[in-house]
């Protein structure tokens, strides 16, 4: 994780950076909810929800939030089945329970994801 990130057990109030799988595995592996935001690089959209995610991380006391460029560690392309950006992941207790890759989403939509992964 890079250096300025919050240690990866707590919950941040802020997304956490993660540079590499190790990374997002020691996120999810610290945390009962992780949300994670995969994003690349100069997309418009990546670059939009990023005060969105911001907003989520510090409404939800019991959700951790990171963000990671796949393209950093190509491992997680493939793993994660990431087709799109920005693709966000939900883990509850160390597996994934929902996937939302639409685009740009706005707060109530990603509060909805987070209530009722299935939903959406």
């Amino acid at each position: 994780m890079s250096t300025d990130a919050p240690a990866a057990d707590s919950t941040p109030g802020r997304p956490v950076r993660l540079d590499s799988e190790a990374d997002l595995d020691a996120l999810v592996a610290e945390h009962e909810r992780v949300l994670v935001e995969f994003y690349t690089e100069g997309c418009a959209l990546c670059a939009s929800i990023e005060p969105v995610i911001g907003n989520v991380a510090r409404a939800h006391d019991d959700l951790a939030v990171g963000v990671v460029n796949p393209r950093d560690d190509p491992g997680l392309i493939e793993r994660f089945q990431i087709q799109s950006a920005p693709t966000l992941v939900l883990f509850e207790d160390g597996e994934i329970v929902g996937r939302l890759a639409s685009g740009f989403q706005g707060g109530d939509a990603i509060d909805a994801f987070l209530e009722d992964p299935d939903s959406v």
